[in-house]
């Protein structure tokens, strides 16, 4: 095996691949400017508008609004405010006398209430039910008009139990004898990173596959459409020389692409530093609790930022050459692209459900799983879990996997009927 044909396979297709500009957007920009939006600006997003809804008024229709009690309908009318600031305004409400469903389906309100015939102003009597008619599926509705509304009624409620129990010479404690103190134990880490935690491990594995991709595909099936696939075959480099220097080409934009990815990350948590104080302190209380719980307040030091980066090019190795051999089948660019789509679903698929990665008895033999166990094993870093040991099996497995994958790729090479498939 001789290293300088190799090099010279691997800077063929490197520069073939490089002069592509869509090269430096998929490997460098995206993932540098992609990971810090998602990580820090999604949750504000998300914050800011679920935060939103809770300071705009909404209209609220009320079939029978002349039977609303006063306490009741200042109470849905009514602003909160803490420490001086509204963090939550009141509904306006408007007699209603239409079908309650289609007003809140076409958005002409927010949601309706259907008044009892007899509604009570004291505790003690039969219980009635309000109709709350609104869009329960959506998250502007429940952040919105119905969870305000769903609150002043409760509200009420708990009034008229007081005013009964004082009534009696009995305080509010009575019905409450006993209540639990939920107590969060998670660990710092925990509660920064959030519950979008699992959105790193899946951008990360897919910019290592965007990055591998358009190499992996233009070195194999790219050259059997151009023609020069076999040109190369025939000259005096061997067949294992040529498919290391293929490998290495691919897997070096797949390299390229995890470091700046980490390089992402890095820049993440350097500017949660700087951006979250000053929007978790600007006293919108809705809008900060929602974006704590979202997260975007990701932190790294050294050791993690290691184990992330160990993580990143084991895997890069592993899909890298896994990419190699099933593009080598295909006889055009678009048949390669079909091929790799399953893969990229297989992987994708599986990073969306590490979401519900708490819900596992995570052994060792998750760990064991090429890419899965590196997609747990990032996700336990994010979460300030460093565990060397299930590191070190997630690279191993990934390494074994590469290798498997390199002799599956060396294999389909010296097949003529695998090269010269059109």
């Amino acid at each position: 095996m001789r290293t300088h044909f190799i090099w010279l396979v691997a800077w063929k297709e490197l520069l073939s691949t490089w002069r592509d500009k869509r090269t430096l957007q998929s490997t460098i920009l995206t993932p540098t400017i992609m990971i810090p939006f998602f990580i820090i600006g999604l949750p504000l997003l998300l914050g800011s508008l679920v935060g939103g809804q809770q300071l705009n008024k909404q209209k609220v229709g009320v079939i029978g609004l002349e039977r609303i009690p006063a306490a009741l309908k200042s109470a849905l009318e009514a602003d909160k405010t803490q420490n001086g600031t509204v963090i939550s305004r009141g509904v306006t409400l408007e007699n209603y006398t239409g079908d309650p469903k289609k007003a809140v389906q076409d958005g002409t309100l927010e949601a309706v209430l259907e008044l009892p015939a007899a509604f009570p102003v004291v505790a003690g009597g039969v219980p009635v039910s309000i109709g709350v008619y609104a869009k329960l599926s959506s998250l502007r509705g429940q952040t919105g008009a119905t969870s305000k509304v769903q609150e002043a009624i409760r509200a009420y409620s708990d009034s008229l139990v007081r005013a009964r129990l004082e009534q009696s010479g009995l305080s509010a404690q009575t019905l409450i004898p006993i209540q639990a103190l939920p107590i969060d134990a998670s660990t710092r880490e925990e509660q920064r990173s959030g519950q979008l935690a699992f959105i790193i491990p899946l951008f990360i594995i897919q910019f290592i596959l965007a990055g591998g991709m358009p190499t992996a595909i233009d070195s194999t099936a790219g050259e059997k459409e151009r023609g020069t696939l076999e040109v190369l075959l025939v000259s005096p480099v061997a067949r294992l020389e040529v498919v290391l220097g293929k490998f290495l080409a691919v897997t070096l934009f797949a390299l390229l692409t995890a470091l700046f990815s980490m390089v992402g990350l890095l820049l993440s948590s350097f500017l949660a530093g700087i951006i979250l104080p000053r929007v978790l302190g600007s006293g919108r209380e809705g809008s900060s609790a929602l974006t704590q719980a979202f997260g975007g307040n990701l932190t790294l030091n050294g050791s993690s930022f290691a184990a992330l980066l160990l993580l990143a090019f084991s895997v890069a190795l592993a899909v890298s050459i896994l990419m190699l051999a099933l593009c080598v089948f295909a006889r055009s660019y678009k048949e390669a692209q079909g091929y790799l789509t399953p893969l990229l679903l297989v992987i994708s698929l599986t990073a969306v459900l590490l979401q519900f990665s708490d819900f596992l008895q995570k052994g060792a033999g998750f760990y064991l799983v090429p890419v899965l166990g590196a997609e747990l094993a990032i996700l336990d870093v994010v979460k300030g879990k460093l565990e060397w040991g299930n590191i070190g099996l997630c690279v191993l497995s990934n390494l074994v996997a590469a290798g498997l994958f390199l002799m599956w790729s060396l294999n389909s090479f010296r097949r003529e009927s695998v090269i010269f498939r059109n």
